[in-house]
């Protein structure tokens, strides 16, 4: 039986799915190339990856659409490729769910640090204590173990880094973070860009709060980045 983590790689330009595809195998993983948007979803769907690695620029049906019909139906890990420069289309990606990007041109070592990194983070549990595995603030409550949340009651769904990230702050209440502290603490680089952060804090409001524009939870701090009231 092969256990090794499955990766897709949609992307239509050979030459750059071929060095790819040689980076991923030589970390280990089992890669499957395809060259159309519409079919990878198609293949995604009758089969999950592990964690998709998507071009915006497809044939058939673009990366951001892949994505969010993908994320519609499960939440797979997705690192987006754009075109550098391309801000507008890296927020969309990350709006829709999209747990990384890398802009092209890129170096496929760095990649493939980034496929492990994001398959680490999305299956190592969070650290816990005995006092933490449940966390509740007004109408919010987490099940740290169950990878659980629930808002007024009702279940929510969350990305795996929107949990992290709502789990890192709520065991932080009145503490202020700067966007670097937290790219750091719940997406583990140590540099990057933190609209990141902004992306996912705006995405974790609309799930959390009664009203998004008003935060009650999830409050900004001006000048330093954001903080969570309990």
């Amino acid at each position: 039986m092969n256990d090794r983590r499955r990766v897709m790689v949609v992307e239509d330009d050979p030459n750059v799915a071929e060095v790819v595809q040689r980076y991923l195998e030589r970390d280990g993983f089992c890669v499957e190339i395809v060259g159309d948007g519409l079919v990878a979803l198609e293949r995604a769907l009758a089969d999950l990856p592990d964690l998709l690695v998507l071009d915006l620029m497809l044939p058939g049906l673009d990366g951001l659409e892949v994505c969010r019909r993908l994320r519609a139906v499960a939440p797979v890990p997705v690192i987006m490729l754009t075109a550098k420069g391309a801000e507008t289309d890296r927020i969309v990606g990350l709006d829709l769910g999209a747990d990384d990007y890398m802009a092209k041109p890129f170096s496929p070592r760095e990649l493939a640090s980034r496929v492990n990194a994001v398959l680490r983070r999305a299956s190592t549990p969070l650290p816990s204590s005995a006092t933490q595995t449940v966390l509740s603030a007004r109408d919010i409550d987490v099940d740290v173990p169950a990878r659980l949340a629930r808002v007024r009651g009702e279940p929510i769904a969350l990305t795996a880094r929107e949990f992290d990230l709502l789990v890192h702050l709520m065991r932080h209440p009145q503490r202020a973070f700067r966007r670097e502290e937290l790219l750091e603490a719940v997406w583990g680089w140590t540099y990057g860009d933190t609209s990141t952060v902004t992306v996912h804090v705006r995405r974790l409001r609309e799930k959390i709060e009664k009203d998004p524009a008003v935060p009650q939870h999830l409050t900004t701090v001006w000048g330093v980045g954001y903080r969570f009231e309990s």
